[in-house]
């Protein structure tokens, strides 16, 4: 899949978010890499298929807004297209990794997420 392709295929995923939650999104950025370089502490070979970093809104208080980078949500396309055989199942991939990092966004952990099917 070309890295067009793959952008369009987490565009399209966005648009699954329902509109109630997309509206309640704040101060979130959404960015796609070729990979997870590991990072001081990881396991070397740690591989990821998305990455939230930021405060969920949950935890957010009155001054968060004050100046605060906006939440990142990074996509990893290879490790996508390492693990799926076929067009439909990235796709499928990418909107549940999307998903699955927004939903970090609000709050959710990866427990919840895991026994919600989008682990």
């Amino acid at each position: 899949m070309s890295p067009e392709d793959f952008e369009a295929a987490v565009s399209d995923a966005l648009l699954l978010i329902p509109d109630k939650a997309a509206r309640a999104m704040d101060n979130v950025a959404i960015f796609i890499e070729d990979d997870y370089i590991p990072q001081p502490g990881d396991e070397p070979d740690t591989v990821l298929l998305g990455l939230y970093e930021g405060v969920p809104l949950t935890e957010r208080d009155s001054w968060w807004d004050a100046g605060s980078l906006p939440d990142r949500i990074t996509i990893f396309r290879q490790p996508i297209l390492d693990i799926c055989g076929s067009r439909q199942e990235v796709i499928d991939e990418v909107a549940i990794t999307v998903i699955h990092e927004i939903a970090h966004h609000f709050g959710i952990g990866d427990d919840r997420l895991h026994e919600l099917g989008w682990g």
